[in-house]
């Protein structure tokens, strides 16, 4: 019998191989439905652990704040639940030295830079995050079906995606796509921050938000024909050099699909921006920040690669309906930074996760770390190194507990630039009426430019 021998591959077809072996975009699945279980057990619906920690200094999760809270007026001003409550210790420059492994390197970068104004005032730690039963039910549905492929989330709606998070782009996914409502009206105003320590309005206005990932009545089919999580309009009435502009973004799963348009008055045109993304600075807050750094992460994670540090205990700024009791913008904002007298800070565990500027990409930072609540998602501090290996920027956000919702979400905004001293705090609603106001859903049309270009008043 005549044998058979391998036949041999032409040297080119090895260059072939290596090629396709390259451009694979590699899947990762969602987690086994044995391990999905453990979201009705150990884990709470949207992940985070359901006992408290060793030392009882981080409670157990029963539930989170469902009940209305006194001085609460949804649709107007809200309360603070814990307004009794007194911190139970201080961390300054003088005495940072034993709390410094639960301190992000940005917040002893503050206490350092501004030895005088800042300090961490820690209160009895909270776990108020809640969110609806569908939220809870899509949640469980999501730990099995969603999956990364590439930079990408497929399969995954109306919840968190990956609730038990195998890597740092999941986490992320999380933070983006993290329980917030469904349609806000957001009365605001935001401050540039000189290095002299000045506060200078950049925006008073309004701003309607819309996330149709959290469409009730939807489904995982119906969000994959359109991959369109959120909606943004902003409308300025103020300062008056900017009075009259407005925006208009629409956020897509694949960021390269992102859209943002902007109403001009000088011109009284409207402009669809070129690039709305990563390290392009934002119209939105009068271009202080870039667009990946609103509510400290807001970008595409194609131009970093993603790291899963872990879960560490730390304090983070946490129910922070303080925040919003003074009346006056002048009352939160001081030299740089929110004024501590209003800030309240926790103890909380948050997944790590930092990110390096992916080889063949361009980007101010080289490399990032983001700090993100294991209960709710949201990453509520991140750090930023420049080229020169130097922490830049510290950002940062506040959260507010909206029984109505129910749920613990992001509020204001902002980042302290360590290098000069400048900084920016977004979405502040301390001279409003109205703070975080839950609002009946909104037609897709309110979201495109030719409305915008309807409603310009100059």
């Amino acid at each position: 019998m005549q044998s058979i021998q391998p036949r041999a591959l032409a040297p080119w077809s090895f260059g072939l191989i290596a090629l396709m072996a390259s451009c694979a975009v590699p899947v990762w699945a969602g987690v086994s439905a044995e391990e999905a279980t453990r979201l009705k057990g150990e884990l709470t619906p949207l992940g985070g652990e359901r006992a408290a920690n060793k030392d009882g200094t981080i409670p157990a999760w029963t539930g989170g704040m469902t009940t209305p809270i006194t001085g609460d007026k949804p649709g107007g001003r809200r309360g603070d639940p814990f307004k009794d409550e007194k911190p139970l210790f201080s961390i300054t420059a003088q005495n940072v030295g034993p709390y410094a492994d639960k301190l992000t390197d940005g917040t002893k970068a503050m206490l350092k830079r501004f030895p005088e104004s800042f300090r961490v005032d820690v209160y009895k730690t909270h776990r108020t995050a809640a969110a609806p039963q569908w939220v809870y039910d899509n949640t469980f549905k999501n730990a099995t079906r969603a999956q990364l492929k590439g930079d990408l989330v497929e399969g995954a709606y109306g919840g968190i995606p990956f609730p038990i998070p195998k890597s740092g782009a999941e986490v992320m996914w999380n933070h983006l796509l993290r329980w917030r409502g469904t349609t806000l009206q957001l009365d605001i105003t935001q401050y540039q921050l000189t290095s002299d320590g000045k506060a200078v309005l950049t925006t008073d206005g309004s701003m309607d938000q819309q996330m149709p990932y959290y469409f009730q009545e939807g489904t995982a089919e119906q969000f994959a024909k359109t991959q369109e999580p959120w909606m943004v309009r902003l409308r300025n009435s103020g300062p008056p050099i900017r009075a009259g502009e407005a925006m208009v973004g629409r956020n897509n799963i694949d960021g390269a699909k992102d859209q943002a348009w902007v109403y001009l008055t000088g011109q009284r045109r409207v402009r669809k921006l070129p690039n709305p993304c990563c390290d392009t600075p934002t119209p939105a807050t009068a271009g202080v920040m870039s667009f990946d750094e609103l509510e400290t992460w807001t970008g595409r994670l194609d131009r970093f690669d993603w790291k899963l540090v872990g879960k560490q205990e730390i304090f983070i700024p946490y129910n922070g309906n303080r925040l919003l009791q003074p009346k006056e913008d002048a009352a939160v904002v001081t030299r740089s930074h929110l004024n501590p007298d209003h800030v309240r800070w926790e103890l909380h565990r948050v997944w790590v996760v930092e990110a390096t500027l992916r080889k063949g990409q361009r980007h101010q930072a080289a490399r990032s770390r983001y700090y993100c609540d294991e209960d709710t998602w949201n990453c509520v501090l991140g750090d930023r190194w420049d080229a020169q290996g130097q922490l830049w920027k510290t950002l940062w956000a506040q959260t507010l507990v909206a029984p109505d919702l129910p749920g613990t979400v992001i509020g204001a905004f902002g980042f302290t630039d360590l290098l000069s001293g400048t900084g920016f705090v977004g979405n502040l609603y301390n001279s409003k009426a109205q703070q975080y106001a839950v609002k009946p859903r909104l037609a897709d049309s309110v979201f495109t430019p030719d409305a915008m270009a309807g409603e310009g008043i100059r």
